[in-house]
């Protein structure tokens, strides 16, 4: 795994705005990926999840979406570290989940995989339109590349992850419309808290077509705003 900083990503801040996350990125407010997404939910969707709370009681439903985000938080700043090169998760003493999933990515999904690195936790954006921050971006299995990380309390199944891909999309055209690059693969890379691995690629015409349909929910957005 080498780094490249071929390509210069921006500085930016967040803030909230209209209840939206936005990323503030030379003196524009761009709203974030996954505020779009959840800003445009189906009402299927909605019904499911509004379905569960109702399941699981508000309360236990409230403490399972903190603990998930704090266990995320956590693997993603041990695969960030392992990236940049500045921690060996071999010499950390303490053992916890979140290390333990960071490993399973890190053994089944970057090791000899994970050619070239052009950016860890990088800000991409699409002039006018979104921002989002991107956990790496590189050489992957040879092709230029979006990886994403995920953490999750049990197996996913590819027909109920389509906002993973449509992240992904979202990320891969940005990244191609400002810096002309030719990302033509999307990674996820994902761990459940029983430390099982799995991976799904998007690619070719199957990412184009995630990008079209981010596009679609892009112009909602704004039609929802506009309103």
């Amino acid at each position: 795994m080498e780094w490249n900083n071929k390509f210069n990503y921006p500085k930016s801040s967040r803030s909230i705005i209209s209840g939206s996350r936005h990323y503030s990125l030379d003196g524009s407010n761009l709203p974030s990926v996954t505020s779009i997404l959840k800003a445009t939910q189906s009402e299927e969707d909605k019904a499911a999840i509004a379905a569960w709370k109702e399941r699981v009681g508000y309360a236990e439903a409230e403490r399972i979406k903190n603990e998930a985000s704090s266990r995320g938080s956590s693997m993603h700043s041990y695969l960030e570290q392992f990236i940049l090169g500045k921690m060996n998760l071999d010499l950390l003493e303490e053992e916890n989940q979140s290390k333990s999933m960071a490993e399973e990515i890190i053994d089944n999904g970057l090791k000899d995989k994970l050619n070239e690195v052009w950016g860890a936790e990088a800000t991409v954006y699409y002039p006018g339109k979104y921002a989002g921050t991107a956990d790496c971006i590189g050489v992957y299995e040879g092709r230029e590349t979006i990886l994403d990380f995920k953490q999750s309390n049990k197996p996913k199944k590819e027909e109920y992850i389509e906002d993973y891909f449509l992240q992904i999309g979202a990320y891969s055209l940005a990244h191609n419309t400002v810096y002309n690059s030719n990302i033509t693969q999307g990674v996820i890379l994902l761990c459940t808290v029983d430390r099982l691995f799995q991976d799904f690629k998007i690619e070719g015409n199957e990412l184009i077509n995630f990008q079209n349909k981010f596009l679609e929910r892009v112009e909602q957005f704004y039609h929802q705003l506009n309103k």
